[in-house]
């Protein structure tokens, strides 16, 4: 905008009618924009920035769908389009974005080891866990629901609900489900945690991918090491 321009060379003693009349400018719009050099729109504007940047901030790893409902909850609702067209002006991207083409690409997430190679089988419990977290519509809003599966029994052994997609809930539900274990007296020590890099689609074998293992130790309490969308990697 060029107005500040011809505020400076106001205050420099230039006739603000010579200076619209050289660059071309009529005078009412500029005295308007003097008034009120802020609209009451790009004053909406940036508190919806404020409150997708620091959403950004906090989860790296959320596109801008998901940070409209993190907006909405701090007081920013907005139309996904527009969450969209402010995401992509600042170039706030999500961690697990699609790799670019040619040189210069941004890398990707790391990976840890695959250590189940697609054999999903356990011969004693506590020696391979699978883990995701599944989306749930309800009449006040989105559930999360985060569980972790021992292979060998087939049971849910732990598990954590929120009301926020964010990498707490798949630590919480390991955590949880150590602490369980741990109460049984069963040892945990050496279990691996296994999970696809997406989320939301359900506890079943067919469905991790990309996988990412932490070994569950008793020594210490959890510690992230790793995180996605749909699982964090605790090293407990």
């Amino acid at each position: 905008m060029i107005y500040p321009l011809v505020r400076e060379l106001a205050a420099d003693g230039v006739p603000v009618a010579v200076t619209c009349r050289v660059l071309k400018l009529a005078r009412q719009p500029y005295y308007r924009w003097l008034a009120a050099p802020i609209t009451s729109s790009e004053l909406v504007r940036a508190y919806r920035a404020n409150a997708l940047f620091d959403a950004h901030r906090e989860d790296p790893e959320f596109g801008y769908r998901f940070l409209v409902d993190e907006a909405s909850a701090s007081g920013q609702p907005m139309a996904a389009r527009t969450a969209w067209a402010i995401c992509a002006a600042n170039r706030w991207w999500s961690a697990f974005g699609k790799p670019r083409r040619g040189k210069g690409g941004r890398p990707g997430p790391p990976v840890h080891d695959d250590r189940v190679n697609r054999v999903f089988a356990a011969s004693a419990p506590n020696q391979l866990w699978l883990t995701d977290i599944t989306e749930h519509r309800t009449a006040e809003g989105k559930l999360y629901l985060c569980a972790v599966k021992d292979v060998h029994s087939n049971r849910i052994v732990g598990y954590s609900i929120g009301d926020r997609m964010k990498s707490r809930l798949a630590v919480t539900a390991i955590d949880n489900a150590v602490a369980r274990r741990a109460a049984d007296g069963a040892e945990v020590a050496g279990c691996i945690v296994h999970s696809d890099r997406g989320s939301q689609t359900g506890l079943n074998r067919s469905s991790q991918h990309h996988p990412i293992e932490v070994i569950v130790g008793a020594a210490r309490g959890p510690r992230l090491v790793s995180s996605t969308r749909g699982l964090s990697g605790v090293d407990c």
